[in-house]
């Protein structure tokens, strides 16, 4: 079996009897553990972020040897090498038995141009050399020299992220970030950009290269609307009946998710399908989508100072460190899964100890929001 499974994330979760029932959660279609491992690196300009010992591989056999079964990547993090680091751990561990394609979830993002490493001397002359002169964009395709929808080329990166991962099959893909383009190209254009984008998308079901489709954004979804970036589910949800029919695959959203950036939980700037306005989590579930938290640690910037003891007192994780209870809040307000990234083993061993410990209440974390929405 070329991508996850009932059967086979159940499979997996039995592996683990000791952890609380409440860390896995079932879609309809699989299980999935309700931390993810990440793997984008902020600062990729910097040349030690891939030499040595700065790499996934290690992190990504830790996770699925010990109940993680959702991996979450781009094919432009750390220009390819994220995925490449993933594929060679996901090649060791199934190739020894150790686990099966079936057992694990998978998702990738497409829509920056993602280089290669070592960074090229020239980065414009990579993108005329392997994207224009390639026929996969014309340059008025690209924006800001680094993002493109065009279908041509997004096919082109699935092909490539399936080839960098070793896999037959994404569980997930990601039109990552199609806000980029807003401010740079007309609104309607963006928007015939990514309904173009969707019916390919929807070729690639019907191809088996991948299984459902998405939008990841970082601030497009949590804007005030009218804000030139905001992005309106409706309107993502639209297109995707338009270009796959009611039947569509477009079945997740990616956005932050994290202590300082609430915004999902408790800012109602999204329309329903009754016209009225609720939060990203609760127009999400009313349009049939389901949400993964991206960057539940914020990149770290969390912890410039110590939690407040109150803040564990609510959410369960008196023994946990404040890591822990920043991904205690993220993954237990309505989310599937929440994410963090992490090179060092230890690190996802830690984060782990939350395999024992049933979510949050959702009582809880209403407790954490005062009476004008301010955590």
């Amino acid at each position: 079996m070329e991508y996850a499974t009932k059967e086979g994330t159940f499979e997996y979760l039995k592996r683990f009897p000791k952890y609380n029932r409440d860390f896995y959660r079932f879609n309809g279609e699989f299980f999935i553990s309700s931390l993810g491992l990440g793997s984008f690196r902020k600062e990729p300009y910097k040349e030690e972020n891939y030499l040595g010992n700065v790499h996934y591989t290690e992190s990504v056999k830790t996770a699925l040897l010990n109940g993680i079964n959702f991996i979450d990547t781009a094919i432009n993090y750390r220009y390819q090498e994220s995925e490449k680091e993933i594929g060679k751990a996901l090649s060791e561990l199934m190739a020894s038995g150790q686990i099966k394609r079936e057992n694990f979830v998978i998702a990738s993002k497409a829509g920056f141009i993602p280089l290669e490493f070592p960074f090229p001397e020239d980065p414009y002359g990579w993108i005329d050399a392997h994207i224009v002169e390639k026929g996969l964009a014309d340059k008025e395709d690209i924006v800001i020299d680094q993002h493109c929808m065009r279908p041509e080329f997004l096919r082109w990166s699935v092909e490539q992220s399936l080839q960098n991962l070793g896999i037959g099959t994404l569980d997930m893909l990601f039109l990552h970030n199609p806000e980029t383009q807003l401010g740079y190209v007309a609104r309607e254009v963006v928007m015939a950009r990514i309904k173009e984008a969707f019916k390919l998308f929807e070729t690639l079901v019907e191809e088996g290269l991948i299984r459902h489709y998405g939008i990841a954004a970082w601030n497009a979804f949590l804007y005030e609307e009218g804000h030139a970036e905001y992005i309106s589910l409706k309107e993502i949800v639209d297109l995707a009946i338009e270009a796959g029919g009611p039947s569509h695959h477009l079945k997740y959203i990616q956005s932050p998710f994290n202590l300082a950036k609430p915004h999902m939980y408790n800012y109602r700037n999204q329309p329903g399908p009754d016209g009225r306005y609720y939060t990203l989590l609760q127009a999400a579930h009313g349009y049939g989508l389901q949400v993964i938290a991206s960057s539940a640690l914020l990149q770290m910037n969390l912890f410039k100072g110590k939690f407040d003891e109150t803040l564990r007192d609510k959410l369960g994780t008196e023994l946990l460190s404040d890591i822990g209870t920043a991904l205690q809040f993220s993954r237990s307000s309505g989310v599937l899964t929440a994410l963090f990234g992490s090179i060092d083993p230890q690190h996802v061993e830690d984060n782990l100890m939350l395999s024992y410990l049933p979510s949050a209440t959702h009582e809880s974390i209403r407790s954490l929001f005062g009476k004008n929405d301010a955590l």
